[in-house]
């Protein structure tokens, strides 16, 4: 019979082993793609990486690297389990109601306003800014730049299409986000999926950035950047903060998530908290 003398060590061992994998797998993902994961909250990217390997049928982190490395459908398929999906319309409406209250009478004192959805994922928060916009009567002077890691999930945002099963809930929060019409009035329902209206995407830009590598690639009047940088270690959080804080204009506004904070050095104090409970902060200085 194995003592616990015995099992702890060799436990002990494991999980090293195992930290390796990880560090080594990112390593290579950083090397051969370009693509930097070396600072994500490390717990959340073992158990992907766990989830991909499993997917693979392959035993090990160290065998999932060697297929990633050699195939870069792998290494899309792995993406996808890394890069953060889960969105919807109008996610927490409480956010939409406050934004509407306290953001959009400043921008309509704008002649033009850039609005940046980083990490934008399938698209549900660009589309949600877009109908915000135009029944405030300010799409018309509103680009949104909606941006993501991912290419295919880009590529479903352009598209617009969402399935139809969504379509109750997404009307239930638009209706608590305080929308004025009919929801169903933005999209045309399919069989099986809805397609907005494609004039929602008429003042809309897509392209692939990554928060982590990427450098500031313009001034907005507004970045939403929700629900991104709970998974991140907390020196990538000071850096994408700091990403944020350059790309917003004087007086601009930045909206984060619900567990996300700007408790960054130098620089809580350059903004307003418009909002505690939503995360709205104007940037002052």
């Amino acid at each position: 019979m194995t003592s616990m003398a015995t099992t702890a060590p060799a436990r002990a061992v494991a999980v090293e082993v195992e930290a390796l994998e990880v560090d080594l797998v990112l390593e290579g993902i950083y090397r051969g793609y370009g693509l930097d994961f070396r600072n994500y909250a490390r717990e959340s990217v073992r158990r992907r990486l766990l989830r991909r390997a499993q997917g693979e049928g392959v035993a090990s982190i160290s065998a999932l690297q060697e297929r990633v490395l050699h195939d870069p459908r792998c290494m899309a398929r792995l993406l996808a389990d890394l890069s953060v999906n889960v969105t919807s319309m109008f996610r927490d409406p409480a956010f939409y109601q406050t934004f509407r209250a306290r953001v959009v009478p400043q921008l309509a004192t704008y002649p033009f306003i850039r609005i940046w959805s980083a990490g934008c994922s399938t698209g549900e928060e660009a589309y949600s800014i877009a109908i915000v916009m135009r029944e405030a009567g300010l799409y018309e002077r509103t680009r949104i730049y909606a941006t993501d890691i991912n290419g295919d999930v880009l590529e479903h945002a352009r598209r617009g299409e969402f399935t139809i099963e969504k379509m109750k809930d997404y009307t239930a929060n638009y209706i608590a986000a305080g929308g004025s019409r009919s929801f169903s009035e933005y999209y045309t329902a399919g069989s099986d999926t809805v397609r907005f209206d494609p004039t929602l995407a008429d003042n809309m830009v897509f392209a692939r950035h990554n928060l982590v590598s990427d450098r500031s690639f313009n001034e907005f009047n507004v970045i939403l950047c929700r629900n991104v940088l709970i998974y991140f270690a907390p020196s990538l959080q000071d850096e994408v903060n700091r990403l944020l804080y350059e790309s917003l204009a004087i007086f601009g506004v930045l909206g984060l998530g619900r567990r996300e904070s700007l408790k960054s050095p130098g620089l809580e104090r350059r903004y307003e908290r418009l909002d505690p409970v939503e995360r709205l902060f104007r940037r002052t200085t």
